[in-house]
Order: C-alpha cells, then sequence, then structure tokens
C-alpha cells in the first residue's frame, strides 16, 4: 500500500519548495551525480526530436528508472514523481548552460524575444510489472527585454544561471528581464503546481 509521502527524483531546490509550498511530502531519490552517465536516462537532444518529445521522453525516463531503483533497493512503496525543463527557442532545446560563456551565448539570444519553458511532469506508480507512468506537459511563453550586454554579464557572472535550463532564473534576478509571461509561473520555475496537484488526485494520491 503507498503511503503519504512521494519520491521526488530531482536534484532542484526550486522542485523541493515548490513542493513544500503546496504541503507535499517527498523524500529525495536521486540518481548518479551525472544523470548524463546513466544509459537509462540519456538527456541528449537526440535527432528528430521536438522540443516538447524531448522534455516528456527524459521525465518520464527518470520516473521509470525511480522505480526500478526504488523495487532494487525494496525501498517503500510510493509515487515517484520527475521532471524536466527546457526552453524552446526556434525549435532548439536549450538546457543548462556549458559554461560561463554558453550562458553569455544564451542570454544575448534570449534578449527581446520570445520563447517558450516546457516542463514536463511525469508520475510513475510502482507495481510488479510495468510501473503505471501518467505525465503532462506546461508550455508557458516568456517574453525578455532588451538586455544589454554589461547586464548580461554582470548577472552571469553573479552564477545564478548556471545550473538553470535556460541560463536564468525568473524566481532570482533574471526577474527583472522578463517583460511578460503567458502561462503557469510555477511551472517555468520547474514544477507546474495545479498539474502537478490535480495529477496526483487523480492517481488517488490525498494533497
Amino acid at each position: 500500500m503507498l503511503d503519504d509521502r512521494i519520491y521526488l527524483v530531482s536534484r532542484s531546490v526550486r522542485r523541493r519548495e515548490l513542493l513544500n509550498q503546496v504541503g507535499i511530502r517527498f523524500e529525495l531519490m536521486l540518481l548518479r551525480s551525472v544523470s548524463r552517465q546513466e544509459d537509462e536516462v540519456d538527456e541528449t537532444w537526440q535527432a528528430g526530436e521536438t522540443p516538447e518529445v524531448y522534455v516528456q521522453r527524459v521525465a518520464e525516463a527518470k520516473a521509470r528508472f525511480g522505480v526500478q531503483l526504488l523495487m532494487y533497493r525494496r525501498m517503500p512503496r510510493r509515487f515517484v514523481l520527475a521532471a524536466d525543463t527546457a526552453l524552446d527557442l526556434d525549435g532548439e532545446v536549450i538546457g543548462k548552460p556549458k559554461d560561463t560563456n554558453d550562458a553569455i551565448s544564451i542570454l544575448r539570444r534570449l534578449s527581446g524575444r520570445t520563447h517558450k519553458v516546457l516542463t514536463s511532469v511525469a508520475v510513475a506508480a510502482p507495481q510488479d510489472a510495468e510501473p503505471r507512468i501518467k505525465s503532462f506537459l506546461s508550455v508557458s511563453d516568456v517574453t525578455f527585454r532588451k538586455l544589454d550586454e554589461e547586464e548580461i554579464l554582470r548577472y552571469v557572472y553573479s552564477g545564478e544561471p548556471m545550473d538553470k535550463a535556460g541560463a536564468y532564473a525568473i524566481q532570482g534576478r533574471a526577474a527583472s528581464f522578463v517583460r511578460a509571461i503567458n502561462g503557469s509561473y510555477s511551472g517555468i520555475v520547474g514544477l507546474p503546481l495545479c498539474e502537478t496537484v490535480l495529477m496526483l488526485r487523480e492517481l488517488g494520491f490525498t494533497v
């Protein structure tokens, strides 16, 4: 029987804070330190994938692998929640910057334009056979004002964008870059709360 906690397959501090915000009790389930080295969770953008297909594939792979670890480690059976966030800019997947130069390049491209933030959330219910996985995709439009070179450099060298999809944190200093959003603010941060709560309730989890 599943209890009143879930497993969160994520290293994101923002997702932990969002779950705490709505009172969802969870425990962390961490994969290896570098998820790209996991055969089961390949985060490489593959040829022919749209950004939407990419984030959904990665989120579902994380949830599925989380259930495998749960069964292998004989952990208490709980729902496993995973998510993945990326930007869609002209059909290209923009993830976390590789280094400071990459972060600068990304922010230059976002300056004065509208991009999409895609967050896919997948919840897996552990069972003896193939885990039952339910997922959804949150799509939000974010419009940046025109950024000058000095503020881009100042922001990048603050260190804030280095572990963020799209090289910015809307809940941080980059809030001043955003002229408008259309969609889910929490989805842009990393976990769309309304849809996540409704999906957990649909699966029988009390929120």
